[in-house]
Formats: structure tokens, sequence, C-alpha cells
């Protein structure tokens, strides 16, 4: 069994003891989160009722550096940032 989860404006295929890294999500380590399903399916066939995927939040991390340079020929204009994702970590507990 399997399910179609909506998390950060993204969407992840889980089945159950899964880890997996997605957008920042409110809570502390070691709490239970419960995730919106928009499909899933299962040995009978496929469903699109409303239901949650339980989830448990393992630890709360950053991405890689992603850098940011612009630029505009002729003008003197050189500008370079960086920005670094929150990320989290959580563990499928319940499809």
């Amino acid at each position: 069994m399997f399910a179609v989860i909506n998390s950060g404006g993204k969407q992840y295929r889980v089945q159950k003891d899964q880890d997996l890294i997605v957008e920042r999500l409110a809570g502390e380590v070691g709490e239970t989160v419960e995730l919106p399903v928009s499909f899933s399916a299962d040995g009978n066939g496929y469903s699109f009722e409303e239901r949650t995927v339980k989830a448990e939040i393992l630890e709360h991390l950053r991405g890689d550096k992603l850098h940011i340079y612009k630029y505009k020929p002729k003008k003197r204009y050189r500008k370079k940032t960086g920005h670094r994702q929150e990320l989290t970590r959580i563990r499928i507990t319940e499809v």
C-alpha cells in the first residue's frame, strides 16, 4: 500500500516506515504530525478519499548552500548571495 502526500507545495509517494526529507514542518523532534493524502492505493484499487498519513519528526536540518550570482554586462553590477533551505526529516508511521 502506498499514498501520495502533499507537503510544502510538493507531492511525495510514501509507504509505511519510509524516511523522507520535506520542507520545514512546525513541531519538535519526536512529535507526530498528520499530512494530507491526495491519492492512495492498495491491493483492491485506487482511492481519492480525504485521508491523513501520520509521520514522526526525526530531525530538523538545512540543505546544501545554493549560490546565486547576478550580473549585468557593461554596468559594473555584480552581486553574489546564497541560500540554505530549512528541511525536516520524517518517518512515515501509519498510512
